[in-house]
Protein backbone atom coordinates (compact mmCIF):
# COMPACT_ATOMS: atom_id res chain seq x y z
CA UNK A 1 0.00 0.00 0.00
CA UNK A 2 0.96 3.63 -0.66
CA UNK A 3 2.14 5.84 2.08
CA UNK A 4 -1.24 8.40 3.49
CA UNK A 5 0.13 11.77 3.36
CA UNK A 6 -1.75 13.90 6.75
CA UNK A 7 -1.45 17.27 7.63
CA UNK A 8 -0.04 16.56 11.04
CA UNK A 9 2.78 17.05 13.13
CA UNK A 10 4.52 14.21 14.93
CA UNK A 11 2.77 15.54 17.93
CA UNK A 12 -0.43 15.15 16.74
CA UNK A 13 -0.11 11.73 15.13
CA UNK A 14 -1.15 10.36 18.61
CA UNK A 15 -4.40 13.09 18.59
CA UNK A 16 -5.40 12.31 14.71
CA UNK A 17 -8.87 10.10 16.38
CA UNK A 18 -10.22 13.20 17.49
CA UNK A 19 -10.23 14.20 13.47
CA UNK A 20 -12.57 10.98 12.28
CA UNK A 21 -16.03 13.12 11.32
CA UNK A 22 -17.82 9.46 12.39
CA UNK A 23 -16.16 9.21 15.87
CA UNK A 24 -17.54 12.98 16.29
CA UNK A 25 -21.21 11.78 15.30
CA UNK A 26 -21.33 9.01 17.27
CA UNK A 27 -19.92 10.96 20.31
CA UNK A 28 -16.97 8.14 20.64
CA UNK A 29 -14.35 9.73 23.11
CA UNK A 30 -10.82 8.02 23.40
CA UNK A 31 -9.41 7.76 27.36
CA UNK A 32 -6.28 6.11 26.36
CA UNK A 33 -4.79 4.34 23.80
CA UNK A 34 -0.42 3.55 24.53
CA UNK A 35 1.40 0.45 24.01
CA UNK A 36 -0.88 -1.47 22.52
CA UNK A 37 -4.16 -1.21 24.59
CA UNK A 38 -7.21 1.34 23.64
CA UNK A 39 -10.08 2.64 25.62
CA UNK A 40 -12.94 4.40 24.27
CA UNK A 41 -16.40 5.22 25.80
CA UNK A 42 -19.71 5.98 23.68
CA UNK A 43 -22.72 7.46 25.16
CA UNK A 44 -25.92 5.65 24.10
CA UNK A 45 -28.02 7.78 22.21
CA UNK A 46 -31.93 6.56 20.72
CA UNK A 47 -30.62 6.65 17.53
CA UNK A 48 -27.87 4.14 18.16
CA UNK A 49 -30.75 1.37 19.46
CA UNK A 50 -32.50 -1.53 17.71
CA UNK A 51 -36.00 -2.53 17.77
CA UNK A 52 -35.62 -3.55 20.96
CA UNK A 53 -33.73 -0.45 22.78
CA UNK A 54 -31.00 -2.10 22.78
CA UNK A 55 -27.54 -0.75 20.81
CA UNK A 56 -27.37 -1.97 17.69
CA UNK A 57 -25.25 -4.85 16.21
CA UNK A 58 -23.56 -2.26 13.69
CA UNK A 59 -23.14 0.20 16.12
CA UNK A 60 -20.85 -2.47 18.37
CA UNK A 61 -19.29 -3.85 15.81
CA UNK A 62 -17.83 -0.09 14.48
CA UNK A 63 -16.66 0.52 18.16
CA UNK A 64 -15.14 -2.99 18.47
CA UNK A 65 -13.08 -1.76 15.03
CA UNK A 66 -12.34 1.33 15.91
CA UNK A 67 -10.89 0.26 19.58
CA UNK A 68 -8.77 -2.55 17.93
CA UNK A 69 -7.59 -0.19 15.44
CA UNK A 70 -6.61 2.31 18.29
CA UNK A 71 -4.69 -0.38 20.09
CA UNK A 72 -2.97 -1.20 17.07
CA UNK A 73 -1.24 2.49 15.83
CA UNK A 74 -0.38 3.19 19.58
CA UNK A 75 1.50 -0.34 19.55
CA UNK A 76 3.84 1.37 16.74
CA UNK A 77 3.49 4.83 18.39
CA UNK A 78 1.47 6.37 16.02
CA UNK A 79 3.91 6.19 13.39
CA UNK A 80 1.20 4.01 11.17
CA UNK A 81 -2.36 4.08 10.53
CA UNK A 82 -4.14 0.79 10.05
CA UNK A 83 -7.10 -0.47 8.04
CA UNK A 84 -9.15 -3.32 9.31
CA UNK A 85 -8.49 -6.75 6.92
CA UNK A 86 -11.10 -8.50 9.09
CA UNK A 87 -13.18 -8.96 12.11
CA UNK A 88 -15.00 -11.56 13.71
CA UNK A 89 -17.36 -10.87 16.31
CA UNK A 90 -19.75 -12.77 19.11
CA UNK A 91 -22.78 -11.01 19.86
CA UNK A 92 -23.25 -12.06 23.75
CA UNK A 93 -25.55 -9.93 25.66
CA UNK A 94 -28.15 -6.54 24.86
CA UNK A 95 -26.71 -3.73 26.09
CA UNK A 96 -28.45 -0.01 26.92
CA UNK A 97 -26.57 2.74 28.94
CA UNK A 98 -22.84 4.23 28.24
CA UNK A 99 -20.65 1.60 26.78
CA UNK A 100 -16.72 1.02 27.18
CA UNK A 101 -14.92 -0.58 24.28
CA UNK A 102 -11.59 -2.11 25.11
CA UNK A 103 -9.04 -3.08 22.81
CA UNK A 104 -5.60 -5.04 22.98
CA UNK A 105 -2.93 -5.72 20.13
CA UNK A 106 -2.15 -9.68 20.41
CA UNK A 107 0.16 -10.17 17.90
CA UNK A 108 1.72 -10.06 14.95
CA UNK A 109 4.57 -8.26 13.07
CA UNK A 110 5.85 -5.16 11.17
CA UNK A 111 2.82 -5.36 8.20
CA UNK A 112 0.09 -7.16 9.68
CA UNK A 113 -1.19 -7.12 13.54
CA UNK A 114 -3.99 -8.90 15.74
CA UNK A 115 -5.89 -7.96 18.09
CA UNK A 116 -9.25 -8.15 20.28
CA UNK A 117 -11.79 -6.16 21.43
CA UNK A 118 -14.64 -6.16 24.15
CA UNK A 119 -17.82 -3.70 24.38
CA UNK A 120 -18.76 -3.26 28.12
CA UNK A 121 -21.94 -1.76 29.10
CA UNK A 122 -22.20 0.64 32.29
CA UNK A 123 -21.93 -2.56 34.73
CA UNK A 124 -19.47 -3.75 33.18
CA UNK A 125 -21.35 -6.69 31.54
CA UNK A 126 -19.54 -7.72 28.18
CA UNK A 127 -21.97 -7.37 25.33
CA UNK A 128 -19.77 -8.80 22.26
CA UNK A 129 -16.50 -9.63 21.62
CA UNK A 130 -14.12 -9.39 18.59
CA UNK A 131 -10.80 -10.42 16.88
CA UNK A 132 -9.79 -8.61 14.30
CA UNK A 133 -6.53 -8.59 11.73
CA UNK A 134 -4.97 -5.16 10.50
CA UNK A 135 -2.44 -4.17 8.38
CA UNK A 136 -0.34 -0.85 8.85
CA UNK A 137 -0.69 1.82 6.66
CA UNK A 138 2.70 4.45 6.70
CA UNK A 139 1.84 7.67 7.29
CA UNK A 140 4.05 10.53 5.21
CA UNK A 141 3.49 14.20 7.00
CA UNK A 142 3.53 16.74 5.48
CA UNK A 143 6.18 19.71 6.19
CA UNK A 144 4.72 22.44 8.60
CA UNK A 145 4.06 25.41 7.45
CA UNK A 146 6.94 28.33 7.60
CA UNK A 147 5.52 31.41 9.13
CA UNK A 148 7.14 34.33 9.23
CA UNK A 149 7.86 36.55 11.98
CA UNK A 150 6.87 40.19 12.62
CA UNK A 151 9.66 41.86 13.69
CA UNK A 152 9.41 43.52 16.29
CA UNK A 153 8.15 47.44 16.36
CA UNK A 154 10.81 49.77 17.94
CA UNK A 155 9.68 51.55 20.88
CA UNK A 156 7.71 54.94 20.10
CA UNK A 157 9.83 57.80 21.04
CA UNK A 158 7.64 61.07 22.43
CA UNK A 159 8.36 64.12 19.96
Amino acid sequence: MSPTTISATNADLGNMFHRVPFMKLLGVTRESSENGLARLRMPMRPEFTNLFDCAHGGVLMTLLDTAMASAAVSSVGFRSSAVTLSISANFLQPGRGPLTIVGKRTGGGRSICYCEGTVFDEHGTALARAIGSFRFKNLVLEPEPVVARAEPSPPATGA
